[in-house]
């Protein structure tokens, strides 16, 4: 086992392989899987600055493709959970505010511990994917910008080596 992470480890470094493993980890992340990409993102901009913009955007492209798969994943799981039990004629107060808000509320998607599931649960509620991609897009890419600039620029001694 010890040796399929550090091959895995060496297959993602950074260095050698730079944007294609901030897509990876930032698809990976985006799913119900627990993971951040985060740090992936600013260790590449860190090893070179003039990654910046593309180190953003490929993670975006690749966190949004990741909220679009956990739609898909709701979609799915939906269509599956309709055909073994009969829904409740209550809904929870979420899922009502989620259904009011509509694919708008996949701005949200950003958001550490809720983000992944409110993908999940959009596609659930069978919310239009091509408007929900959108704003997951929207707020992915404002997070990476926020997070980048702040790490590199704000806060830029506390993470020298």
């Amino acid at each position: 086992m010890e040796t399929w992470i550090e091959s895995l480890l060496a297959a993602l470094a950074l260095p050698k392989f730079g944007l294609s493993t901030v897509f990876i980890v930032s698809l990976i992340s985006a799913t119900l899987l627990p993971l951040g990409s985060e740090p992936a993102v600013f260790g590449l901009v860190k090893l070179d600055p003039a990654l910046f913009w593309p180190a953003v955007g490929v993670a975006t492209v690749g966190n949004t493709l990741g909220g679009a798969i956990s739609w898909w994943m709701g979609f799915g799981a939906e269509k599956a959970w309709e055909q073994v039990a009969n829904r409740p004629a209550t809904e929870h107060r979420a899922l009502a505010m989620l259904r009011r808000f509509g694919p708008k509320a996949c701005l949200l998607s950003w958001l550490p511990g809720v983000g992944d599931p409110l993908c999940a649960v959009a596609g659930w509620l069978r919310l239009p994917f091509w408007p929900c991609v959108l704003y997951m897009a929207i707020g992915k890419f404002g997070r990476y910008l926020v997070m980048t600039a702040a790490l590199l620029w704000v806060f830029p001694g506390q993470f020298t080596p």
